[in-house]
């Protein structure tokens, strides 16, 4: 089965999350909402506040795998923010971060019964190996800023979406690859301030891997997702960033 050098970087980021070991906060007041006079959260005050294992309904949270953090580079720089958030990283440095997995639970068919791969043709072949890799895998970071920092970049993340919105070049661990286009999207939360988009790997093949990202703004700490799901990609399938995912984490921030 012929594979693109999108979906290939999508299989790097991806599926080395499938066998990776697994392993609340509150406001301060309208002065960090407003992110103008606000401290930044230390990276053991985040720790406490990241989803931990147990705490999102059908996901497994962990930490996230090193093959998975490999970050993606582009040398266009109005593009830079949203290739480090989809690198798990935020926008733009931070005064402290801190980062988890989320990998959604295995979907199971009710009527499925137990088959051998060696008996499936083909197409039903390439229909189960869709099925099994159908699964949400979401990036969640935390970062905080001192002052108006977390605002600056959240701004970023807005400003590169119009700038790079028919797409730019990237490379990941040494493969090249082209995002053809970037679009807005309707964030799941929208916090003090959001921003939410897709950005699509292209190839000369015709396959396309979309990939989602939100940034949330809560006072002067940003929550950057990052959400991929081979199965869908391969299987043509709409998906979105994990919702489940953001609702956990933002209720654990407020």
């Amino acid at each position: 089965m012929k594979r693109s050098s999108g979906v290939r970087l999508c299989a790097a980021v991806a599926v080395s999350a499938l066998s990776f070991a697994l392993v609340t906060g509150c406001s301060q007041g309208d002065a960090e909402k407003s992110g103008t006079a606000a401290k930044a959260l230390s990276a053991a005050e985040l720790k406490k506040r990241i989803i931990a294992a147990g705490e999102v309904p059908g996901y497994q949270v962990g930490p996230v795998p090193a093959a998975r953090a490999k970050a993606i580079t582009t040398d266009s720089a109005p593009c830079r923010p949203l290739v480090r958030v989809m690198s798990a990283l935020p926008p733009a440095e931070a005064a402290a971060k801190t980062d988890r997995l989320a990998m959604e639970n295995p979907k199971k068919s009710p009527s499925a019964k137990p088959t051998s791969l060696d008996d499936l043709d083909g197409k039903k072949f390439e229909e189960t190996m869709h099925r099994s890799l159908d699964r949400d895998v979401t990036t969640v970071t935390l970062a905080s800023y001192d002052g108006n920092g977390a605002e600056q970049a959240l701004a970023s993340v807005s400003a590169a979406v119009k700038a790079c919105g028919s797409g730019f070049p990237a490379q990941q661990a040494g493969t090249k690859v082209r995002f053809t286009k970037v679009a807005a999207e309707k964030a799941v939360d929208t916090g003090d301030g959001a921003a939410a988009f897709t950005a699509t790997m292209g190839s000369d093949d015709g396959d396309a891997a979309p990939v989602h990202a939100e940034v949330v703004r809560l006072g002067n700490t940003l929550s950057v997702y990052f959400t991929s799901n081979l199965g869908a990609m391969m299987g043509k399938k709409a998906y979105a960033v994990s919702p489940e995912v953001v609702k956990a984490q933002q209720a654990k921030l407020k």
